[in-house]
């Protein structure tokens, strides 16, 4: 799988809510009501992430998830990154 151009990522963030590039990954920050809600978020996505063989890079701190999604191997943003952001969306109610 090979990264997408600039301006594909740029057309591609267009119908993600609150993502951005950032250091060369796509990123968001989610917040959530509480600890216990993040961290069944992260749990669930661990799973999505795991059937789809692409994980992604993640900071939580309290109610907070900080992720970053780059495919590692192909040296970029890929296809692979905007289907588990899409997914994550989904998963987080947004």
């Amino acid at each position: 799988m090979s990264p997408k151009s600039p301006d594909e990522i740029l057309t591609e963030l267009q119908s993600l809510v609150g993502w951005e590039v950032k250091d060369g990954k796509l990123h968001k920050t989610y917040r959530f009501a509480d600890f216990v809600r993040a961290f069944g978020f992260m749990t669930q996505v661990a799973l999505v992430a795991e059937t789809m063989e692409h994980h992604p890079e993640w900071f939580n701190v309290y109610s907070r998830i900080t992720v970053d999604l780059i495919t590692h191997d192909a040296g970029g943003i890929t296809e692979k990154d905007f289907a588990l952001a899409q997914k994550m969306d989904e998963l987080a109610g947004s």
